[in-house]
């Protein structure tokens, strides 16, 4: 089955525009937040600043990497640029759980410590945030699904809206009802959450950057698929993993029969066929073997051998039998 990613293009300079606007926006409404939260005393607001803020260092860390991994390839980036953007993606996961782990000790402090909040004021930048939040993950919406960099910021504005309906809900009670542990208590919900958007996305940037194999990808199938092609008696030393975030690569040690031996060229067209249709592998690369000369005792992951036991342990093994 093709290796379907989903990827909906856009035009790059129309991407550009967007994560710009959507930049320009945030820093605005960090300021009016700062500002008010200070003034009205609401550390919930303080808190969907701080988130803000970080989301504007995101944009532009994304900014920067969209640019950047268009470069071709070069001596010094012989794989290209591309990568960058995963790079970008890790950098912001990782501000959202700091961001997170910080409001979540400020909240504990503010219920150890309360102070009062305007509520009015609460709700009324907190209504200001909704919309500008939204703008920004509709500026990012689209452009999300074929890139972990621009997911990263997507995450950031959707937490952000969610948090900005939840700073005017708790402006709202302070108002009906004068309770004060309502802004805190709101302030750890979204810290939470933050926690755990994080969490849960952070690992495919790192697999990624560890040179973990596509995880959408069966390895044991791509496996298969080699060793079914007519002159291929098997396959080791198999190293799969990802150049970029859609470009999943190969090199391998082929094992070949006699006949396949006298064939290479044809049996490696086929190989290489199979790969780009089943599993839409572009980038692959082959060793060839005769089976009369092959390595022995290897891994078919990695480019390791088999751990041999020592010979007095396959001598117990015999006295047991």
């Amino acid at each position: 089955m093709p290796h379907d990613h989903g990827n909906a293009h856009m035009d790059p300079t129309s991407g550009d525009r967007r994560v710009s606007v959507a930049i320009w926006a945030n820093a605005l409404l960090t300021v009016a937040q700062v500002v008010g939260g200070i003034f009205s005393g609401s550390l919930a607001l303080i808190a969907d600043a701080l988130h803000n803020f970080s989301d504007m260092a995101s944009l532009v860390i994304a900014f920067v990497a969209r640019k950047i991994a268009r470069r071709p390839a070069d001596e010094r980036m012989t794989f290209g640029y591309g990568r960058i953007e995963i790079v970008a993606a890790l950098i912001n996961y990782t501000t959202l759980i700091l961001v997170g782990v910080y409001l979540i000790y400020e909240g504990a402090m503010r219920f150890i410590e309360p102070t009062e909040v305007a509520g009015w004021t609460v709700v009324i930048l907190g209504c200001v945030a909704l919309a500008v939040d939204s703008l920004t993950a509709w500026l990012t919406w689209s452009m999300q699904k074929g890139s972990v960099n621009i997911r990263a910021l997507f995450l950031h504005n959707l937490s952000d809206a969610l948090a900005s309906v939840a700073v005017i809900i708790g402006g709202t009670l302070i108002i009906l009802y004068d309770v004060t542990w309502v802004d805190p208590a709101i302030t750890i919900a979204i810290a939470l959450y933050i926690l755990y958007l994080a969490l849960t996305e952070i690992g495919k940037p790192i697999r990624t950057l560890m040179l973990g194999s596509p995880p959408d990808m069966d390895s044991r199938a791509v496996v298969r698929a080699m060793t079914e092609v007519d002159g291929v008696e098997d396959v080791h030393h198999v190293h799969l993993w990802q150049m970029q975030e859609h470009e999943a690569a190969l090199d391998c040690h082929v094992v070949l029969t006699e006949a396949g031996w006298s064939r290479i060229e044809p049996v490696k067209a086929e190989i290489k066929e199979r790969l780009s249709a089943e599993f839409s592998i572009m980038h692959s690369s082959f060793e060839f073997e005769n089976i009369h000369h092959a390595h022995q005792n290897v891994q078919l992951f990695g480019h390791g051998d088999v751990e041999k036991k020592p010979d007095h342990e396959d001598n117990k093994d015999t006295e047991r039998q």
